[in-house]
């Protein structure tokens, strides 16, 4: 295939390093220095575009390619306040559009596991949850992606549970799951969700040593998505 990488950082080149072990070919490497060059591009000679920039630019990135016909995998969090309307836009286009807060496969299989836990929860009292993440410090947007796709799914699982804040805001209610972001070179990406109450605690955790993971899962994708449309997701991918 031939990939335009949109977002040309630490994600993007070792993206951009496995397709090409995989056989494929980078159509183009945009970043905030050429995006000049998108215009020059011929999308009919791109098979897929792969987006991991930065929260301010990904929404124009993806309206660029839903706009071309040119199926999308976004890694990129933080903008998810026009989701909706990317949606509306990919279904009037009848085109593709593929989001995840997080495309290793193991992290998936993290948030199948946060959500059985959650629903075993609910048969008991005495339980504070808590989730806290852990990246490096050129991650801008905090809580991250994936720690917000956690709490939503304790939310949709756990009765008493129906809002999260950050610990550095005040706490809404007592119905408020409270995320912890620390930010810490050089780590990947760690999450971690605990239960806890004055007899015991209970903690389930997912750490990342490295973003080949992340990476090798949005070229699966990439490869998986040219025949598919709509609005897609891991479960879609996954099967779950």
């Amino acid at each position: 295939m031939n990939i335009l990488l949109l977002g040309y950082g630490k994600m993007g080149k070792i993206i951009g390093e496995i397709g090409e072990s995989r056989g494929h070919s980078i159509a183009g490497k945009i970043n905030i220095d050429n995006r000049e060059d998108l215009e020059k591009l011929d999308p009919n000679s791109i098979d897929v575009a792969i987006e991991f920039s930065q929260p301010e630019a990904a929404y124009e990135n993806i309206s660029w390619a839903i706009q071309r016909q040119i199926p999308i995998v976004v890694g990129t969090t933080g903008w998810l306040e026009k989701k909706a309307e990317v949606e509306e836009m990919t279904r009037a286009k009848k085109g593709s559009f593929f989001y995840a807060s997080n495309f290793s496969i193991g992290v998936n299989i993290f948030f199948k596991v946060n959500e059985f836990l959650s629903k075993l929860m609910n048969e008991t009292d005495g339980y504070q949850v808590s989730v806290e993440e852990i990246h490096h410090t050129a991650k801008k947007d905090a809580p991250s992606g994936t720690a917000i796709t956690l709490v939503e799914g304790i939310i949709k699982n756990l009765k008493s549970k129906n809002s999260w804040n950050l610990k550095s805001e005040k706490q809404s209610s007592n119905q408020s799951v409270e995320i912890t972001s620390k930010r810490i070179d050089p780590a990947p990406g760690t999450h971690i969700i605990k239960y806890e109450s004055p007899i015991d605690d209970i903690e389930i955790t997912h750490t990342a040593h490295s973003r080949e993971g992340f990476a090798l899962g949005a070229v699966l994708v990439a490869e998986w998505i040219p025949s598919k449309k709509g609005v897609l997701s891991m479960d879609d991918f996954l099967s779950f």
